[in-house]
């Protein structure tokens, strides 16, 4: 939807999102763009994701914070920092810098989102076996099978053209929105305000790639005429069933349902070609499994150097079998390389898979194996069930 191992994992009923990028085109007629739309949500549940980036460092410069006295978090009109972030930004997305300060003086501080950004409270064991039951469960099931159903076509239209998985792209939107039914109720301007200027301490300061993001989204709503304070997404400011960033929006939505406009919330059609579009433009490769079944080695040695790329594909089958690993029959012909990935499961033993180049495609949506497995075995499940359904 900066390299952000973990950004917004935690073991409670968040998901991401996010995701980041710009929508260009390039043919021998020009034709109109179509218009991204997003609209103002009327979600009344909280965001059920975590947030998708694009791994990439913001390279914009950090604002220098008043010391003394501490600036009040919220009252952006009274503020330095707020008014030469306005001027910073309507200089970087060509927007008029008296709108875009009027925009800030409308944001709110909202403690509740600092709270949610932050990660789980150190000590807290991660447990794969715990976060794969809260996606992989009966709603999102029945929702899916609901989802599939209705979409299939889509799903497999979208699926010949990048090819991307139907299961893959129905995996990302149920743990994304539950299928659109929880897209958040945060005012995106809030979000990204707060965020932005209001970053919490105790934790890596992402306070640029949110200013950076309430860019995009204040040029998004420009482009398409919409009121900036009334448009709702996650608490990080993530938009629509796929729950990409505004910078994502810009970058990689697409009108898939052929209507001349690009809608992220009131189009499931637009939303499945977004992801397979964002997945294939972040190295998928068609044809190609996500993960293999894998014995680690038993040496300490071995295992740590097959760990130490951590998601990274690094190693061919061959290496990793010459460390000691042990991969199934099915692997023997997989011709890229793999990484060893290694996911906790509290004080039980840990769960390990052979990821391939798809499995860390996955990650450039969410920079979180947790999430990639459980996208994939979520796509899995709602499509034997929608399969094996009368």
């Amino acid at each position: 939807m900066t390299t952000l191992p973990d950004l917004f994992l935690r073991l409670r009923l968040t998901v991401p999102c996010a995701v980041v990028m710009g929508l260009s085109g390039c043919a021998s007629t020009p034709t109109p763009a179509p218009q991204a739309v997003i609209t103002a949500s009327s979600s009344d549940t909280g965001l059920a994701s975590a947030e998708a980036s694009d791994g990439q460092a913001v390279a914009a410069p950090m604002l220098v914070q008043t010391e003394v006295p501490a600036p009040e978090p919220g009252n952006y009109a009274q503020r330095d920092d707020a008014r030469l972030l306005a001027d910073r930004l309507a200089q970087d997305f060509q927007l008029d810098p008296s709108w875009v300060f009027s925009m800030l003086s409308q944001a709110r501080f909202k403690e509740s989102i600092t709270k949610l950004i932050m990660p789980a409270p150190s000590g807290t064991a991660k447990n794969w076996a715990v976060y794969r039951s809260r996606f992989v469960e009966p709603i999102r099931l029945k929702a899916g099978v609901s989802f599939w159903r209705t979409y299939e076509l889509d799903l497999r239209r979208a699926e010949a053209r990048w090819g991307v998985p139907a299961s893959i792209i129905a995996g990302v939107i149920g743990v994304e929105s539950i299928y659109g039914r929880n897209t958040g109720n945060h005012r995106v301007l809030d979000a990204l305000a707060t965020l932005g200027l209001d970053f919490p301490k105790g934790r890596s300061d992402r306070s640029a790639f949110f200013q950076k993001e309430l860019g995009h989204f204040l040029k998004l709503c420009e482009e398409q005429n919409m009121d900036p304070t009334t448009v709702l997404g996650s608490y990080a400011g993530a938009l629509g069933l796929p729950q990409f960033m505004p910078s994502s929006v810009r970058n990689f939505a697409i009108d898939f349902d052929g209507d001349g406009r690009i809608d992220l919330l009131r189009s499931p059609v637009d939303a499945i070609g977004s992801v397979a579009k964002y997945l294939a433009e972040h190295g998928w490769r068609k044809d190609m499994p996500t993960y293999y079944e894998i014995s680690p080695p038993t040496d300490a040695d071995a295992l740590a150097q097959l760990l130490a790329p951590d998601i990274v594909p690094s190693f061919s089958v061959a290496q990793m079998q010459s460390l000691g690993a042990v991969l199934p029959d099915v692997a023997q012909t997989h011709t890229g390389l793999l990484a060893l990935v290694k996911l906790q499961n509290g004080e039980a033993a840990p769960t390990y898979v052979a990821g391939t180049d798809n499995f860390y495609a996955v990650t450039r949506y969410n920079q979180s194996s947790y999430y990639a497995l459980a996208v994939i075995q979520l796509g899995q499940a709602v499509s034997r069930a929608a399969s094996n359904s009368p």
